[in-house]
């Protein structure tokens, strides 16, 4: 049986290493209707997300919020490139948009194959440049985090995007509904989620790895972890490679061999998550309509 306290539960030993015992969660910010997409800013020492169904994304300096973006085109996941750029998935312009320093917008993929794109969910960027997104249908089957419409790509696909040459590549097809997905901190592992419908009988509950080869090719398909209780969806890893896992009743946080080392409890439903601070051992938590953050004693990965 795991040991528990009201913010954690350890399930290995291995978990003691990675939290601060002490250090309690702490609600930021509420009022966003989804939260979702955070993004660490060292150099503005900012942190910025996205609250989806209001159309905006926020940016928390020291304690103070304040609008980024409004309206937002309904966007998801953000992440910064290696310029440090800020590039997003919107649901409302069914595509992928990198933000100049010039605060001007460039689409970087809004079709594959000349048809669009369905909702575009996550994005990682890879140290090569290239921009690596799933692509599930969450954002277009109602009207709430974006504009209904008919599908017109499979739900099945995640993308390699190389900005430099405008070439896009579906590199996986055959997965439920792709969601959050990251590398391993030297790149050679993949990482994606898959979060179909809890409503679809028998649907996976797990996060899936891939071998990277030169920089685009996929192998070596496996699961690479299970939850227990709710979907994943948004993740993020450690120096260490530890995936930190969004789930139903809050972080699961799993070891390089899949295996589940413990859990940050939180009180709303978990969407994403990343590392940030100072020194990148702050865990930062969008999670329904709240804003949390906790300290660790292990510090977020670089890349993803």
């Amino acid at each position: 049986m795991p040991q528990t306290s009201s913010t954690y539960e350890i399930h290995d030993d291995r978990f003691r290493h990675l939290i601060v015992p002490s250090s309690e969660l702490e609600e930021l910010y509420s009022g966003c209707r989804w939260a979702e997409g955070p993004v660490w800013f060292a150099d503005l020492n900012c942190l910025i997300w996205s609250d989806i169904p209001n159309e905006r994304i926020l940016r928390w300096t020291d304690g103070i919020v304040s609008v980024f973006r409004s309206p937002s085109n309904f966007t998801n996941g953000n992440t910064r490139d290696r310029q440090g750029r800020l590039v997003s998935c919107e649901h409302g312009g069914r595509r992928v948009t990198r933000t100049e320093i010039d605060g001007s917008v460039t689409v970087l993929a809004d079709s594959y194959q000349g048809k669009r794109l369905n909702s575009p969910n996550d994005v990682v960027v890879r140290s090569d440049g290239t921009v690596w997104f799933t692509d599930p249908t969450y954002g277009i089957m109602s009207d709430y985090e974006g504009y209904r419409a008919h599908p017109e790509q499979p739900t099945r696909n995640v993308y390699r995007l190389d900005p430099a040459t405008g070439e896009i590549d579906a590199v996986i097809t055959d997965f439920g509904q792709p969601n959050g997905l990251a590398f391993s901190p030297d790149e050679s592992i993949l990482y994606v989620a898959d979060s179909s419908s809890s409503h679809d009988s028998g649907a996976p509950r797990h996060i899936r790895a891939f071998d990277v080869t030169d920089g685009r090719r996929l192998s070596n398909d496996r699961v690479f972890c299970e939850l227990d209780n709710g979907l994943p969806d948004g993740f993020r890893l450690d120096l260490s490679g530890n995936l930190w896992t969004s789930a139903g009743d809050g972080v699961h946080c799993f070891g390089s061999d899949g295996k589940l080392l413990g859990k940050i409890l939180v009180p709303q439903t978990v969407a994403n998550l990343t590392f940030g601070g100072r020194r990148k051992n702050r865990l930062f938590i969008t999670a329904s309509r709240s804003l949390y953050a906790i300290y660790t004693a292990t510090n977020g990965s670089s890349l993803g």
